[in-house]
């Protein structure tokens, strides 16, 4: 049956069903593909059918998922601006390119540079773009859709309702993608060079997370090979919130981006102990980087004996005044302690060639080597630059006060010396009771022995909680790369939290980084960011509010309560509404609301686990709601939550990223007398 002429939306519904069946023959060409007679081994059979997976899975059509949610109609065709009826042409942007038999494209991935337009085209500058039509979507199917005119000045600039719709739409499971509401802002961001490091200072609901997803999306399209080879990584303050944001590039194609924690890269010992706020704050100081070096290199001694090397009928002596020349110049030239010692041998061996050559004898590389292999070198580098265990070096820092004290002078005081020791020292690497800050400590100290690899490009999200050596460890894993560091300044929750973007980006090794800042909130409503802007001169005076662009103001609330039970009334009136909701408290207050929902007959689930729409509701620590995001909240006892950090600052700051996870309503409940700076 025909489309009819005059039913635009019909026809966009025919070219989304062809685009479907586009891309259906597209993946089905990928899977009829036939390798049998194309590889030369079975390592390479098994490298290429792991690749033809891959692009299969890259090619699924998520149902629910809108193939395209834009179209782009130009003014003029490429490069013909000036010609007089030049026909432009008309582009449907989407989250993938799909084309047809013949290659035409029908999908224009949104990461091309055609694609650019959509996102920041305006009155102002319309970019050679006659219209931009955006599209409405139930359940993958296009129920409407909206035109801006934009070379057309009779036309008034307004804010698309499609838009705000897909900002405001409801969310049950999983982070989504912006991809059809990033803003030109945010745009400008995604498509930087990776080349490279740009710093995200965002507010909550300005999208930083999302920004930062969608840039390593973007570099996976525009350097795909490169990347390919070096590798890419997304790091997360916990795997609560990684679990939240693992859906999102998937959706956009990209299946090969890895994702950790900080606690992950540095997994070099079993995790069985914790340290005191004092104790992490030294630990997590980046002077301890310049004591594990001092300790490290202490390890080295200069030769007091000479080598003799004997082969054949002759002897062969390096002095050891030659021999401490060697070591000191392979001190000065500040190379990984471990490339040093694997150097020291042939060194040693070429000093032994250079006598034999004066003797008249030829020898050549073999002959190196076996003198670099000979006992008496082997025996002299273990007593000159012998091997070192990082874990045991961090070991020994931490239990022998005195070994501490000399290579902490100068660098640490008597009182961080004494923060750090143990009480009871450990008698190996696997009985002690490691401390996450102590993993950062041995995989500084493993850096200094070997280089770590490092990738392509690393994303570093919700970095403002990192200590100043939790960000070299970062860092290490990027020298040759590029980052996209997240954060806001005012939700630092740790007792080591950044003081400054310029700082951080120092210790992480990229002081040139650009930083830029989002100010726009496009996830939380209106009252309640202006709400939790309260908070901001007491946690972060210098900071820019956000100021919420939602037309929709949201539901706000405060409630006086008398216990739990109210408080699970107000889950049970959230739940009315469509979407996810999430009741954030004080860790210490968890336990009993959990008994209440469970006696009121109210399923719920833990951080991380996924929302369904038979349970939407979600218990949550304040101490793990940083990044999350419900449709509806409803915040327990905002004085419970600032008494349960060790400062008033940093509870402050907990109740700041509590107060701003709702999209569309909160409700405040308390039964104490809520902190003062919330007074308006």
């Amino acid at each position: 049956m025909s489309t009819p002429v005059d039913d635009p939306l019909a026809r966009e519904r025919s070219h989304l069903s062809a685009s479907r069946s586009a891309l259906r023959a597209m993946r089905e060409g990928v899977e009829a593909l036939d390798i049998s007679d194309v590889t030369a081994n079975w390592v390479n059979a098994e490298a290429l059918a792991h690749q033809i997976e891959e692009r299969i899975k890259a090619l699924a059509d998520l149902s629910g998922t809108p193939l395209f949610f834009g179209r782009l109609d130009y003014l003029h065709a490429p490069g013909a601006e000036q010609a007089e009826g030049a026909e432009g042409e008309r582009f449907y942007i989407g989250r993938r390119h799909v084309h047809d038999h013949d290659g035409d494209p029908m999908v224009i991935d949104w990461r091309a540079p055609v694609s650019q337009p959509f996102y920041r085209a305006s009155k102002k500058d319309p970019m050679d773009v006659a219209l931009r039509r955006r599209f409405g979507y139930t359940r993958g199917d296009i129920t409407a859709y909206e035109d801006e005119h934009l070379s057309d000045p009779a036309e008034a600039a307004r804010t698309s309702k499609l838009l705000q719709q897909e900002i405001e739409r409801p969310r049950v499971g999983p982070m989504r993608d912006i991809v059809a509401t990033i803003q030109p802002e945010q745009d400008e961001i995604v498509r930087s060079d990776l080349s490279g490091t740009v710093c995200v200072q965002g507010g909550p609901g300005t999208g930083k997370t999302a920004v930062g997803l969608h840039r390593v999306a973007y570099l996976l399209y525009a350097h795909r090979e490169r990347l390919a080879r070096t590798g890419t990584l997304v790091i997360g303050p916990n795997r609560s919130f990684l679990h939240y944001i693992e859906q999102v590039l998937p959706a956009l194609g990209e299946l090969a981006v890895q994702q950790a924690t900080v606690d992950d890269l540095v997994a070099h010992v079993e995790i069985k102990g914790t340290d005191d706020a004092t104790a992490a704050v030294v630990k997590g100081d980046a002077r301890l980087a310049r004591v594990l070096r001092s300790a490290l290199y202490a390890h080295v001694t200069m030769p007091t004996e000479p080598v003799v090397v004997v082969r054949g009928s002759r002897r062969w002596r390096v002095p050891a005044y030659e021999l401490e020349e060697l070591v000191r110049e392979l001190l000065d030239r500040d190379i990984r302690y471990g490339a040093a010692r694997e150097a020291l041998p042939q060194r040693i061996a070429h000093a032994v060639l250079v006598q034999m050559e004066r003797s008249g004898e030829a020898p050549d590389d073999r002959v190196q080597d076996a003198v670099a292999r000979n006992s008496a070198v082997k025996a002299a580098v273990k007593a000159v630059w012998p091997a070192v265990d990082p874990a045991k070096l961090v070991l020994r820092l931490l239990s022998d006060a005195e070994f501490l004290a000399v290579h902490a002078e100068g660098i640490l005081d008597g009182d961080e010396q004494k923060a750090i020791l143990w009480d009871k020292p450990a008698r190996s690497v696997k009985s002690a009771k490691w401390s996450p800050a102590d993993a950062v400590l041995i995989d500084e100290a493993t850096d200094l022995i070997q280089r770590t690899h490092s990738l392509g490009h690393v994303v570093l999200d919700e970095a403002q909680d990192l200590s100043p050596m939790q960000y070299r460890a970062v860092g290490r894993r990027c020298t040759t790369g590029s980052a996209t560091v997240l954060g806001d300044l005012a939700q630092g929750t740790t007792p080591w939290a950044t003081r400054s973007w310029q700082e951080a980006l120092t210790h992480l090794g990229k002081q040139d980084a650009l930083v830029e800042e989002l100010t726009a909130g496009f996830r939380v409503p209106t009252d309640v960011i202006t709400y939790a802007s309260r908070l901001l001169p007491h946690i972060a005076p210098g900071l820019t509010p956000v100021v919420s662009i939602r037309e929709n103001p949201g539901h706000f609330e405060v409630r006086p309560v008398s216990g739990p039970k109210d408080v699970v009334d107000a889950c049970r009136e959230s739940l009315r509404h469509e979407g996810s909701t999430g009741l954030i408290a004080a860790d210490a207050r968890v336990p009993e609301l959990a008994a209440a929902l469970t006696e009121a007959g109210i399923p719920y689930l833990g951080p991380g686990e996924e929302t369904t729409q038979d349970t939407r509701l979600t218990l949550v620590p304040a101490s793990l709601a940083k990044g999350l995001e419900y449709d509806y909240v409803v915040l327990d006892d905002p004085r419970a939550v600032v008494d349960g950090e060790p400062d008033e600052r940093t509870g402050l700051r907990r109740l700041y990223v509590a107060l701003t996870r709702a999209v569309s309503g909160l409700t405040v409940t308390h039964t104490a007398p809520l902190p003062p700076q919330l007074a308006s």
